[in-house]
C-alpha cells in the first residue's frame, strides 16, 4: 500500500503543479492582451523585466522567512542560463514583429523538435514510436488551430532560429540545474530572476523603443493602465515558478507537448472576452487533433519503453579492465 499511496501522492502533485501553470500562464497571456490592446503599454522587453522585479522581490521575502535556503549555483552556470533566457524573451518579440503571424507559430511549434534533439543529444533519451506519433499529432493539431498565413524573409527566419534555439536551451538548462546542483524551483529562482530582472530592465527599454518606436518613461500611466501592469507582475511570479516546478518534475519535451494545452485555452478565452477569432470548424478540428495527441503522448510516453534513457552495452575490453572488489561490488581495475 505504500508505494501505491506514494504512486498516487506524485500524481497529485503532477496535476497540481501543471494546473498552477496552466492557470498562471492562461492568466497572465489574457491580462497582457488587456493591458496592451486597451491601454496601448506595447513595451513587451520591459514589462518582462518587470516580472523578474517583481519575482525577484518575492524570492528575498521568503529567503527572509526561511523557505529559501542558502545554495549555491556557479556562476559561469548563471550566466549561461540568463544569456540563452534573454536571447529567448528578445528572440521572440523581434521574431514577432519580423515574421508573419502564421511563420511565427511555426516558429513556436519547432521547440519540440528541437527540445527532443537536446533530450536525445544529451541525456541520450531514446523515443518509442508511440511517442513520436503522439508528438506528431500535438503538432499537427496546434498547427491547424494557429497557421494562417505563412510568408518569411533573411532575418525573419534568423530572429526566429535564435528564439527558438535559446528558449530550448533555457528549458532544457532549467531541468539539468536543478537536478546537477540539488536545487528547488525557488532556489534556481533565486539564483536567476535578480539577473534577469538587472538585464531586461536596462535592455528593455531600448529594445522596445526599437520594436516600437516609443519610449516607456513617456507612456501614459493611468490608474487603470498601472493596476494591470501590477496584476501582470504579480501573476508572472507563479508563471515564472510554476515553470521552473512544471520542468523539474517533468521534463522539457513534456513541458513544451503539454504545454500547447494553454494555446487552446488561450484561444476560447479569447473568443470569449475579446471576439476576435471565431470557433470555426478548422479551429475545433485542431483542438481536438491536439488534445488527442497530448493524451496519447501522457500515455505512450509513460509505458515502458516510451520516453527512456539509452544503456550502453559494455564491450569486452572494458569488461577486462573490470574487476570485483571484496564487497562484491565492480571496480575499475
Amino acid at each position: 500500500m505504500a508505494p501505491a499511496s506514494k504512486a498516487d501522492r506524485k500524481a497529485a502533485l503532477d496535476v497540481a503543479s501543471w494546473m498552477f501553470n496552466v492557470s498562471t500562464s492562461v492568466g497572465i497571456i489574457m491580462v497582457n492582451k488587456g493591458l496592451m490592446a486597451r491601454y496601448g503599454f506595447t513595451f513587451a522587453s520591459t514589462l518582462t523585466g518587470l516580472h523578474f522585479a517583481m519575482t525577484t522581490l518575492m524570492t528575498i521575502v521568503l529567503r527572509c522567512m526561511g523557505y529559501i535556503q542558502p545554495s549555491h549555483l556557479p556562476f559561469s552556470e548563471l550566466a549561461k542560463f540568463v544569456i540563452c533566457a534573454n536571447f529567448s524573451i528578445v528572440g521572440m518579440n523581434v521574431s514577432l514583429m519580423w515574421n508573419s503571424v502564421g511563420f511565427y507559430q511555426i516558429a513556436k511549434l519547432s521547440m519540440i523538435p528541437v527540445s527532443c534533439l537536446l533530450e536525445v543529444l544529451f541525456d541520450k533519451i531514446r523515443y518509442s514510436r508511440d511517442t513520436k506519433l503522439s508528438i506528431l499529432t500535438v503538432l499537427v493539431g496546434v498547427a491547424v488551430c494557429t497557421v494562417t498565413d505563412v510568408s518569411v524573409n533573411a532575418k525573419g527566419f534568423m530572429a526566429a532560429a535564435i528564439a527558438v534555439w535559446s528558449t530550448a536551451l533555457q528549458q532544457y538548462y532549467v531541468h539539468y540545474l536543478q537536478k546537477k546542483y540539488s536545487l528547488g524551483s525557488f532556489d534556481l529562482l533565486g539564483h536567476t530572476a535578480p539577473l534577469q530582472a538587472a538585464t531586461l530592465l536596462i535592455i528593455g527599454p531600448f529594445l522596445d523603443y526599437w520594436l516600437a518606436e516609443k519610449r516607456v518613461d513617456l507612456y501614459d500611466y493611468t490608474i487603470p493602465s498601472v493596476f494591470f501592469i501590477v496584476l501582470s507582475c504579480t501573476i508572472a511570479v507563479g508563471t515564472n515558478l510554476s515553470q521552473f516546478i512544471c520542468i523539474g518534475r517533468f521534463t522539457a519535451v513534456s513541458f513544451q507537448v503539454l504545454g500547447h494545452m494553454k494555446t487552446i485555452f488561450v484561444l476560447v478565452l479569447g473568443f470569449f472576452f475579446f471576439g476576435k477569432e471565431g470557433l470555426n470548424a478548422q479551429v475545433v478540428l485542431g483542438m481536438a487533433l491536439a488534445v488527442i495527441g497530448m493524451i496519447w503522448y501522457g500515455n505512450a510516453s509513460s509505458k515502458p519503453g516510451g520516453k527512456e534513457r539509452r544503456m550502453y552495452p559494455i564491450s569486452s575490453e572494458r569488461i577486462l579492465k573490470i574487476g570485483v572488489s571484496e564487497d562484491g561490488t565492480l571496480d575499475k581495475v
